[in-house]
């Protein structure tokens, strides 16, 4: 993988182009998606944004999304756009295999592939150019890192900042986390300066929800959580059961590990939801507990220190029983 400015001078001649982002986007991988989409756009660039999946409804008001393809709708219209494209950027995931049934057309793609990650352990030879930077809060900070690096700053607009605002805020748990460096608060300052409106896209992400979403976070809270005080530890499971009763659909989840997080002394959070096909998990910690390991070596997973996910094809008590056997390990670490 060659260093990404190499790649800066291709930006100036107009081209096919497809992004796309991890299954299940969040607030940081359609927010660089369509930021880029945008910022290419106007570059000249014939650019699509193709996401693996659905995504959230609280997205849903971006600017461009209505013009994003889910691949799971249109996969013949995906494959060809994938197999006529001269560049593909990838962002916010660094495997393959994170785009779901996305990978194979991806991997079978003979173009350009660009990765723009903040990840770790990014699989290099799988693209031409790249950059993946875990210093970085978010893959929106690093899109916007490529249009002032490239020399293209004039070109950004509050339609621009509005994408990429979104990631940045949702990723550094609106500017809560280490991740947000002084750099973050200067790209939010240029993002301010374009006319953005900054409360708008909080109320999008923040207050747009049903109210079957508020009660089944007091379900949850009350009926499904555990507080292993000897661990320094809080975990909470969600049945399918849990699921179809409060009608959850995709995006619904989002946040209710950083609950765990908020009650006084512990120090690691971790979430697990019964999917269909595999059980889903969501780790969160504070301080120099390192979640992207504890996720690589036990659940399939990975992500950043105090950030991670992983999955378990296991049933959900067999899935939770491992979890509090292997915590055991990290008992000295977590006190």
């Amino acid at each position: 993988m060659q260093p990404i400015d190499l790649f800066y001078p291709q930006l100036n001649t107009p081209a096919r182009v497809v992004i796309t982002m991890h299954q299940k986007p969040d607030g940081d991988a359609m927010g660089s998606a369509l930021g880029l989409y945008h910022f290419l756009v106007a570059m000249g660039h014939d650019a699509t944004v193709i996401s693996p999946t659905n995504w959230a409804d609280f997205l849903n008001w971006m600017p461009g999304i209505d013009k994003v393809v889910d691949f799971e709708k249109n996969k013949e219209r995906s494959k060809t756009l994938i197999a006529e494209t001269n560049i593909i950027f990838c962002l916010d995931f660094n495997i393959l295999h994170r785009t779901k049934h996305m990978e194979l057309p991806l991997t079978a793609a003979t173009c350009t592939k660009v990765l723009i990650d903040h990840h770790q352990q990014p699989q290099e030879e799988a693209f031409t150019y790249g950059i993946s930077d875990t210093g970085k809060s978010s893959t929106c900070e690093m899109v916007y890192d490529l249009i002032v690096g490239s020399g293209h700053m004039a070109l950004l607009n509050t339609v621009i900042a509005e994408c990429l605002y979104t990631g940045v805020m949702t990723d550094t748990g609106s500017f809560r986390f280490p991740a947000t460096t002084a750099s973050v608060h200067r790209m939010v300052a240029q993002l301010k300066e374009t006319g953005m409106d900054h409360t708008k896209v909080h109320d999008n992400i923040y207050d747009n929800f049903l109210e079957n979403r508020l009660r089944f976070i007091g379900y949850a809270l009350v009926n499904r959580m555990e507080v292993l005080y000897e661990y320094n530890t809080a975990l909470m499971y969600i049945t399918r059961a849990d699921l179809q009763k409060h009608d959850i659909k995709t995006g619904d989840t989002e946040g209710l590990v950083n609950y765990l997080l908020s009650i006084q002394g512990i120090k690691f959070g971790a979430l697990v939801i019964d999917r269909d096909e595999e059980r889903k998990w969501s780790f969160r910690s504070k301080g120099d507990f390192d979640v992207n390991t504890f996720a690589r070596n036990h659940f399939e997973g990975g992500g950043h220190k105090n950030a991670a996910g992983g999955r378990s094809s296991d049933g959900l008590e067999t899935t939770i029983k491992k979890f509090k056997e292997v915590i055991k390990e990290y008992q000295n670490q977590l006190q």
